[in-house]
């Protein structure tokens, strides 16, 4: 299948015309217009620096339904001793400038400073939003995602201390249950989240649950 390249002109090609491996197309940009309509239909950039920006819909896809979240029994217990103070957008920029700086200092970063530009447009336009995790006031953890409608496209997270981002990802998914969202995307497989609940998913499904999310 092709590889499309994209034109300034704010159009994607169908996901399902993608590689096997997801990905669809190249070039545009990360303005916002272009973000939402990404996001909107289950597109996502994910590029390294000084490579064209690639936009990718993997098929089958992974999500994390917020009603399914896995607690384990450890969990439950370190959640019960309160030790963490876990609030919804205090810190974006903390955030994802720790998920950036600490990608770095391990197997580098697809998270460049036009990205992280990107994202903190999408926040201040109301579009993004991140949980932290705090221990003894410090940021030791959190998460940062995409929300549009009951839908919400999870980006990075870091941790500073054990379970800290975990403690973030089932807080946040309590709460998207509360507001009756459909899905936290994953994107890509990865052992940690299954370990947490998240599932592959047919495309179709996920498609269906994105309509749902956006439009109903």
């Amino acid at each position: 299948m092709a590889i499309y390249e994209l034109s300034n002109e704010l159009i994607f090609p169908n996901p399902e015309l993608g590689e096997e491996d997801g990905l669809l197309a190249f070039g545009g940009d990360l303005s916002m217009e272009r973000l939402l309509l990404a996001y909107s239909n289950g597109i996502f950039p994910w590029y390294n620096e000084g490579e064209p920006i690639m936009w990718w819909s993997p098929r089958p896809r992974f999500i994390i339904k917020p009603d399914e979240i896995r607690i384990s029994k450890s969990m439950r217990k370190i959640i019960r001793k309160s030790q963490f103070k876990v609030t919804f957008n205090n810190d974006f920029e903390g955030v994802i400038s720790n998920c950036k700086s600490m990608r770095e200092n391990n197997e580098g970063t697809w998270i460049t400073d036009d990205m992280k530009d990107a994202y903190i447009n999408l926040f201040k336009n109301g579009y993004a939003v991140s949980v932290e995790t705090y221990l003894d006031d410090e940021l030791v953890g959190g998460l940062y995602g995409v929300v549009i409608g009951r839908c919400y496209f999870g980006e990075s997270m870091f941790s500073r201390v054990s379970n800290a981002s975990k403690i973030a990802l089932i807080t946040l998914a309590e709460v998207l249950k509360e507001q009756k969202f459909e899905f936290i995307d994953c994107q890509v497989y990865t052992e940690h989240l299954e370990s947490m609940g998240a599932k592959m998913v047919p495309f179709d499904e996920f498609k269906a649950m994105l309509h749902r999310g956006i439009y109903d």
